[in-house]
């Protein structure tokens, strides 16, 4: 299989990234949608990292680090891509870029529903931190 081209998205991607999580993404939050992409790209261009076949998107992650914590979201490949190293190759980009800046341990929120994320998540080396639990408050309606 040819290896996928990954790389940092530009103002120019966000609006294929937005349409592609519709097909290839689970759930969504209040930040996903274009101003929150938009402002995510402005404030840190290397964060949003794409794998890319053949000039199509077919994975996208977003690898956040804020000088304390490394944080995973937004993992996702195109359902008829799945099983092809195309995870792999993003959490492997992601990875090195929080190495790079000083990050010493990576967190990926994972829908506790999403199963098939599960078994991608323990295949990658990652596991559920149980004593732990998100807590949330939306700042706007």
């Amino acid at each position: 299989m040819t290896e996928p081209r990954v790389r940092a998205a530009g103002p120019e991607d966000l609006d294929t990234v937005l349409a592609f999580w519709k097909t290839a993404a689970e759930g969504t939050s209040i930040s996903d949608d274009r101003t929150g992409v938009e402002r995510l790209v402005a404030r840190d261009p290397e964060a949003l990292i794409l794998a890319e076949l053949d000039g199509e998107l077919v994975g996208t992650v977003i690898a956040g680090f804020d000088g304390w914590r490394c944080h995973l979201y937004r993992l996702a490949v195109h359902p008829d891509r799945r099983r092809r190293g195309i995870g792999t190759a993003l959490l492997t980009a992601a990875e090195e870029r929080f190495v790079r800046l000083g990050g010493r341990r990576a967190d990926a929120m994972v829908l506790q529903r999403n199963e098939t994320a599960h078994f991608a998540w323990t295949a990658a080396g990652y596991g559920p931190e149980e004593r732990w639990r998100r807590w949330v408050k939306p700042l706007t309606d």
